[in-house]
């Protein structure tokens, strides 16, 4: 949660505490927004957390196709399901076998 007080900083004080501000970041796990111009402009956070957003935002997507799948009636029963399974499998096995001769 972003500390307004604490956590909005003008972009001449992150130019002259780079360091500083990287480190409290990666510490505190806590996001800081530069200003320019008295204007929110960036968002610093530490990797950790960008990459957890990032994977929350492609598991967002991958439900919303999921759902539209759903609404269009694009379904497979699990007996198909794992009949495609089975054979994709088989094939992986098969090349394996192949490239192993």
């Amino acid at each position: 949660m972003v500390n307004l007080a604490q956590d909005l900083k003008p972009i001449s004080y992150v130019k002259a505490h780079t360091t500083e501000i990287v480190k409290y970041v990666e510490d505190s796990r806590t996001p800081v927004v530069i200003t320019q111009n008295g204007e929110a402009k960036a968002v610093i956070i530490d990797i950790k957390s960008y990459q957890k957003t990032i994977n929350a935002i492609t598991l967002a997507k991958l439900l919303s196709f999921g759902e539209k799948d759903i609404k269009n009636g694009n379904l497979v029963t699990h007996e198909n399901a794992k009949k495609i399974f089975e054979k994709t499998l088989n094939r992986k096995k098969m090349y394996r076998i192949r490239l192993s001769k």
